[in-house]
């Protein structure tokens, strides 16, 4: 085929980073964007700062921005990088990018809608309250055209219309099931062409899993804290109660046909290496911005409850981070 068309919907750390680097490499990529970033873009371009902290490159690229999805029209790739909090209000609005050929490519956090849409055996074709509440996401994302997308990086919109490359290249794709899919290789081959170290697999639930279980925890915890990672890994008693809450959720992992081959303090020792880890979830909450405590902790109490696996550590952490969020106004 052509050279795929290609859009980011969401300016967004990870997604700004995504377009920039598809638009460096020569790609046709546009963007669903909103506000300053908008603006910013429009104006003066796309800003990615990139590169090993030695050796800091700066590279501007135009890119056709829009916050209407008419104007864009259909695409072949359409790439989600939004908050999972802003899922559902896009859902409403992005029918016009997506033909009956659009792979919808879903790089974002937590468990995703479709999560258990090709899973296999007793839980296939569960849906998840705390991921698609009104079934809005898989109506207007099929689960046959989606392609999912584990993020492994760190990046940042610095200010608007900028992004800061900070940490990681690694991204993990395949469709839901392992199922072929016409445009995982045109996909693939762009991400690589773009600088991302693309790996495909054919249990992306697995890989979503496991990342879920590393930071399900630290993520809500540096929250009620405001400790970055190394902090609270150097606290016993806090470090104690993040196994406690992944041994529950490995038993469910276990229950759904997804077990982790890891114990907490193997994956303790992963996140140590990323030294004074400032989490995504604590930079939202102090800006005043909604928390992902759903996709990232109530979807697995919700599955704890639908496996018959007791959670209670899992329930403290959802209870406290969710009051939390209630009474500073980043959670509904």
């Amino acid at each position: 085929m052509n050279e795929p068309k290609i859009c980011v919907a969401g300016l967004g750390g990870v997604g700004g980073l995504i377009a920039a680097r598809l638009a460096r490499s020569g790609r046709q990529v546009s963007a669903l964007a909103r506000g300053a970033n908008l603006a910013a873009v429009r104006e003066r371009g796309l800003t990615l700062v990139d590169g090993p902290a030695e050796a800091r490159q700066t590279t501007t690229v135009s890119i056709k921005a829009s916050d209407d999805p008419t104007e864009l029209g259909h695409q072949d790739l359409l790439i989600v990088a939004v908050k999972t909090t802003a899922l559902e209000a896009l859902a409403q609005s992005i029918g016009p990018l997506i033909g009956p050929n659009t792979a919808v490519v879903t790089a974002m956090n937590g468990v995703p809608w479709w999560f258990f849409s090709r899973i296999g055996g007793r839980w296939q074709g569960t849906s998840l309250k705390a991921c698609d509440p009104n079934g809005t996401l898989a109506r207007v994302m099929p689960v046959a055209q989606v392609i999912g997308c584990v993020v492994h990086l760190s990046a940042a919109m610095t200010e608007p219309g900028v992004v800061t490359h900070r940490a990681g290249d690694r991204l993990i794709i395949g469709a839901p099931g392992g199922m072929a899919h016409p445009l995982l290789a045109p996909l693939a081959a762009a991400l690589a062409d773009a600088g991302f170290q693309t790996e495909q697999t054919a249990q992306i639930e697995l890989e979503a899993w496991l990342k879920l279980w590393g930071n399900m925890t630290v993520n809500p915890i540096s929250v009620l804290t405001g400790a970055t990672g190394d902090l609270i890994l150097d606290d016993d008693f806090v470090r104690a109660y993040m196994s406690a809450s992944m041994r529950e959720a490995a038993q469910i992992g276990e229950a759904i046909g997804l077990p982790i081959d890891m114990t907490p303090d193997q994956r303790h020792a992963v996140t140590r290496k990323l030294g004074a880890l400032r989490t995504s979830m604590l930079s939202d909450a102090q800006a005043g911005k909604p928390l992902e405590l759903d996709a990232l902790v109530g979807a697995v109490v919700e599955m704890g409850r639908m496996t018959s696996v007791p959670t209670p550590a899992i329930d403290s952490l959802f209870g406290l981070a969710r009051l939390y969020g209630r009474v500073h106004g980043v959670y509904s």
